[in-house]
């Protein structure tokens, strides 16, 4: 039944089909061939219970603050400002453009999002002090791997869904703030190191009145994450009551402060934001009944007793969730990713005595990670079409980023105090 399934899935994706088509069709075919009397209003009822869960309020929120902030000047605004104390050291603009994917990662929990967002505007920056173009592509695909990480992380969103309710989003939000703090410390001290190499030249030092504009202008888009992450961490509300605080203060930002945006731009903003979202939701439907049909094969079982063993260590169970995970999402979008694997190692997991949060951290670190991989890592596309240069290019820089990255993601494997010291 397994061979069918992935048989079905392969056929259709060399056929160019979207990733949705196969997800959805490959496991209503595989049902109709081996059980052709089983109702297909079980196998829709499943695609509707994928959808279902509350906590999928805050994808479309989030996705809509994020899509507002980056049609007016928040991104700028938090480069200017990050650009104004950091620039004029050496390396001080790559070090830049890593705080500003963190940064910008707590607005839009998109590592896709980042790239964009950030990515326009600093590259310019970056090759005009000096930098080549692929080492610019590089740092800039890599640092957006902490949006998936910092809060308000859509990956972090999926699998809450995909592991069951009793995994908290705020813990999720949380946990994840050091690993992206890791990340982007990893990369500022690469710059630095780069740069002396290197002898990338010296941008100008900004002064200090400047420096206090620059500051102002950037000071309320640096309450976002504020916002949202103390509100969470201490309980004022809710990730999903947090989700629609953050579309509040973004068009208080955006449309009567700053009067970036017109009112009249807010409905094509929240089109946008209805087309990616529907996308989104598609993905969740159709992994839903995909697990289903896993389960209803008992496949999960199958894998884990193959790869797993009977009693596996929690340490073994963590380092075949991080393998799988990352070369899953080096080759497929890691929402589809997180919501095909969670479901079969979550369970082997947490009888192993994963905590489940820990578990989420490495999940969705591994899929920051696969996604800024080649060969197929979404990023490295993203950047390719952004930036209009040849595949080969943007990822030619990529190998150094890539081993700090495995050695950070070794780090959480081997200290889980890294993500639950802040939930704790």
């Amino acid at each position: 039944m397994l061979t069918t399934l992935l048989c079905i899935m392969v056929i259709l994706l060399l056929l160019n089909f979207p990733m949705m088509i196969p997800l959805i069709l490959a496991p209503v075919v595989v049902m109709l061939i081996f059980n052709p009397n089983l109702s297909m209003d079980l196998l829709m009822g499943q695609l509707l219970t994928g959808i279902e869960s509350p906590v999928l309020l805050c994808v479309p929120l989030f996705i809509f603050a994020a899509d507002i902030m980056t049609s007016g000047k928040t991104s700028n605004r938090l480069l200017d400002f990050i650009g104004a104390f950091v620039g004029h050291i050496r390396g001080g603009y790559a070090v830049t453009t890593a705080a500003a994917c963190t940064m910008f990662g707590a607005i839009s929990g998109s590592t896709q999002a980042t790239v964009v967002a950030i990515g326009r505007p600093m590259r310019e920056r970056l090759l005009k002090i000096g930098y080549k173009d692929s080492n610019a592509m590089a740092l800039i695909i890599n640092s957006s791997d902490a949006a998936l990480l910092v809060p308000p992380s859509i990956g972090m969103i999926i699998y809450a869904l995909a592991a069951g309710s009793g995994v908290s989003v705020g813990e999720l939000f949380i946990a994840g703030i050091i690993p992206g703090l890791m990340v982007f410390l990893a990369f500022a001290i690469y710059s630095v190191i780069y740069a002396k190499v290197k002898n990338i030249p010296l941008a100008e030092r900004v002064t200090w009145p400047d420096r206090f504009k620059f500051f102002r202008k950037a000071l309320l888009p640096l309450g976002f994450p504020i916002l949202i992450i103390g509100g969470i961490y201490t309980g004022i509300f809710t990730p999903v009551e947090a989700s629609g605080i953050s579309v509040l203060y973004a068009l208080i930002l955006e449309v009567l402060i700053f009067k970036t945006i017109p009112w009249k731009k807010i409905p094509s903003i929240a089109l946008s934001t209805g087309l990616v979202t529907s996308a989104v939701f598609i993905l969740v439907a159709g992994g839903q009944l995909f697990t289903w049909v896993l389960g209803y094969a008992r496949i999960p079982q199958q894998i884990t007793e193959a790869v797993l063993g009977t009693d596996p260590s929690a340490l073994y169970v963590l380092i075949i969730v991080s393998i799988f995970f990352f070369i899953g999402c080096m080759f497929v979008d890691p929402i589809v990713v997180i919501l095909v694997l969670t479901p079969i190692f979550a369970p082997a997991a947490e009888q192993a005595g994963v905590d489940l949060i820990h578990l989420g951290i490495i999940v969705t670190f591994q899929a920051a990670l696969g996604s800024a991989t080649p060969p197929f890592g979404v990023d490295i596309f993203t950047a390719s079409a952004v930036f209009k240069r040849p595949y080969l290019e943007v990822i030619k820089s990529t190998p150094p980023f890539i081993i700090m990255l495995l050695i950070i993601g070794v780090l959480l494997v081997l200290f889980p105090e890294l993500s639950l010291i802040l939930v704790n």
